[in-house]
């Protein structure tokens, strides 16, 4: 690969899983930003939520994909809002975004049961996910590709992998 991937969209959309599944076929290396962020502050991303804030997350996020983008052109997955951010999308530079499109109601059934997402914690699921999507949503229309996410992981990585080629080689 020439240029880094990045794969956005909304928690639950699989950018880690599809990622992990994809890398390889690109011959690339693959960056989940959350767990540099977890290896780094040597705590769950939860628990860095309820001791330090947000804030402190973004910081620590912002500083682990720019490390990421250092690094020789890789696959990386950042956290869902990460392209909301202020100017966390100007310094991807040349990097492909592809957007990883999927309802909130697919994305809160694959999330089932799991607790280690801060931002939904408590309340509606879907609810707390259409909300994020409506306005993170321009943000992620501004990838280069859009590819539906409401497959198998599998069948996702494949149609990553080949928007990959066409985009980032």
């Amino acid at each position: 690969m020439k240029r880094h991937l990045i794969l956005v969209g909304i928690s639950g959309s699989g950018k880690s899983t599809v990622g992990r599944l994809a890398a390889p076929q690109l011959r690339a290396d693959f960056s989940d930003i959350d767990e540099l962020i977890e290896t780094g502050s040597g705590q769950p991303v939860a628990e860095l939520f309820a001791r330090e804030g947000e804030a402190q997350f973004r910081r620590l996020e912002r500083a682990a994909m720019d490390r990421a983008l250092s690094a020789p052109p890789h696959l990386i997955a950042p956290g869902a809002g990460w392209i909301a951010e202020p100017g966390n999308l100007e310094t991807a530079g040349d990097a492909v975004l592809i957007y990883l499109e999927i309802s909130p109601a697919a994305a809160a059934a694959r999330l089932a049961g799991d607790a280690t997402r801060p931002l939904l914690a408590g309340g509606d699921r879907v609810t707390r996910l259409t909300d994020m999507l409506r306005t993170r949503e321009p943000w992620y229309r501004k990838a280069a590709a859009t590819i539906a996410a409401s497959g198998s992981p599998e069948a996702v990585a494949a149609r990553v992998v080949e928007a990959g080629k066409r985009l980032a080689t």
